[in-house]
């Protein structure tokens, strides 16, 4: 069949159905039935805006803050500590959590060496895709999660079906069910953007790694 003729999978489609035969809707009255734990891998505070507004209705969040690929160091502490201040002043069903992870940029450019003249969304993306996702996995094991997922396929820039590809296979490998998304669907990524306004959220103006740094102010004076 050709490519075209393929139908791609619609994962916000497959989310929608988990939430069904888990029972995680939304109650009309104010009680707050046992929910199940999500471990939520984040990119930045204000791609998990519109994550956490959705999931936190139907999951117990801990928001895992892994991104060894955010360049310069400065960067990195700007970010995550946008990701502390939206947690904090967000309202959320049931409580969001977070646990910040360790910032080894070395762990990056391991992942990604032979590939550090790929373009933007090719397989050095794919390789930090794999690290962080995997990162998420353990932790998720290691905290007996019922599911872990990622903010990450809010973008319209990352490839939702190669995100959902590497957390399922992983998903087999570490005995954690994965969440799948494509979280810019239903003007997820819309929201984002206006939740971003509402919280006063910095929003970076590229990815976050060396690489992508370059591409975007490549030619800039």
């Amino acid at each position: 069949m050709p490519t075209s003729q393929i139908q791609k999978r619609n994962y916000q489609k497959d989310l929608e159905k988990i939430l069904t035969q888990e029972h995680l809707t939304k109650p009309s009255d104010t009680t707050c039935p046992p929910a199940p734990s999500l471990l939520l891998h984040s990119c930045c505070a204000p791609c998990s805006s519109y994550v956490l507004h959705y999931l936190s209705d139907y999951f117990r969040i801990t928001v895992l803050y892994y991104n060894p690929n955010i360049y310069p160091e400065e960067e990195y502490v700007h970010r995550v500590a946008e990701q502390k201040r939206l947690i904090a002043q967000m309202p959320f069903r049931y409580p969001v959590s977070l646990i910040e992870g360790r910032f080894l940029p070395q762990e990056f450019y391991d992942a990604v060496r032979g590939l550090e003249q790929i373009p933007e969304g090719g397989s050095r993306c794919h390789a930090c895709f794999r690290l962080r996702l995997e990162e998420a996995a353990r932790v998720a094991r290691e905290g007996n999660f019922d599911y872990f997922t990622t903010t990450l396929t809010i973008s319209p820039l990352k490839n939702a079906q190669k995100l959902n590809e590497i957390g399922e296979e992983l998903s087999g490998q570490y005995g954690v069910r994965w969440l799948p998304s494509d979280f810019k669907k239903k003007n997820g990524y819309k929201t984002s953007i206006a939740l971003s306004a509402e919280y006063g959220l910095y929003r970076q103006d590229y990815c976050g790694c060396v690489f992508s740094r370059q591409e975007r102010f490549s030619g800039q004076s």
